[in-house]
C-alpha cells in the first residue's frame, strides 16, 4: 500500500501550451492540479492511449510493457516523489515473485505505462504543496486539448467562449503532433507563426 503521505490521481488533461506540452494530474480530494510538462514523444504516446489509436508496431511503452509481463513483474503503481529545481522525479513500485521493486523513472514515462498497465498514479503530498496549481477553468479552457480521456475522469470546464484562429490551429497541429503527421504539424506551426506576426504589426 503506498504511504500516508501520497495523494492518488488520474491524468486529467494534456495540453500543447506555447512551451510545451503538459499533463496535469488531478484529485478530487485537492482542488489542486499537477502539472507537469513533457516531451513531444511521451506525450504522443499517452494521446495515442487516451484515444485509442492502434499502430502498426509497438511504441516503446506498449513494449516495455510486454517485457514486464514477459519477466512476470506487475505495476502495482507509480509514485511521483519530488521536486527539485523544477525538475519532478518518479518511480515506479513493481511485484516480482511477492517482492516489492522499486525503480526510478521520468514521471512521463511512468504515466505513459501506468495508463497501459491500469496501475494507479500517487504523488507525494509535499510535492502537490509545492507544485500543485488552482487552474482559473476559462484560461484553461483555451489550451488546445489533445484528445478526450476515455479513461479516466475529465476535468469540468465552464463554456468557453468562440476560439481565435490561431487557437484553432494550435489545436489542428497538437492533433497532428499525436498522430505523428509531422510535415502538417511543421505546416500548421509555420501558419501560427505567420498569424502572431501580422497581429504583433497591427
Amino acid at each position: 500500500m503506498p504511504a500516508e503521505d501520497m495523494l492518488a490521481v488520474e491524468v486529467t488533461q494534456l495540453f500543447l501550451s506555447n512551451v510545451g506540452f503538459v499533463v496535469l494530474l488531478g484529485s478530487d480530494a485537492d482542488e489542486r492540479v499537477l502539472p507537469i510538462f513533457i516531451g513531444a514523444a511521451e506525450a504522443q504516446s499517452i494521446a495515442k492511449f487516451i484515444n485509442d489509436i492502434e499502430v502498426p508496431r509497438p511504441l516503446t511503452h506498449d513494449l516495455l510493457k510486454s517485457v514486464l509481463e514477459l519477466a512476470e513483474y506487475r505495476l502495482m503503481r507509480i509514485e511521483i516523489i519530488d521536486i527539485k529545481d523544477g525538475t519532478f522525479y518518479a518511480q515506479l513500485v513493481m511485484d516480482h515473485d511477492d517482492v516489492v521493486i522499486e525503480m526510478d523513472c521520468r514521471p512521463s514515462d511512468a504515466i505513459a505505462l501506468s495508463l497501459r498497465c491500469d496501475a494507479p498514479i500517487y504523488v507525494k503530498k509535499h510535492v502537490i504543496e509545492k507544485a500543485g496549481h488552482v487552474f482559473d477553468e476559462d484560461a484553461l479552457g483555451d489550451l488546445p486539448r489533445i484528445g478526450d480521456n476515455k479513461h479516466h475522469a475529465a476535468v469540468q470546464h465552464k463554456p468557453i467562449h468562440k476560439k481565435s484562429p490561431i487557437d484553432t490551429l494550435k489545436a489542428r497541429q497538437a492533433r497532428a503532433v499525436a498522430v505523428e503527421r509531422y510535415e502538417d504539424a511543421a505546416r500548421l506551426r509555420d501558419e501560427i507563426e505567420r498569424l502572431n506576426h501580422t497581429h504583433t504589426e497591427n
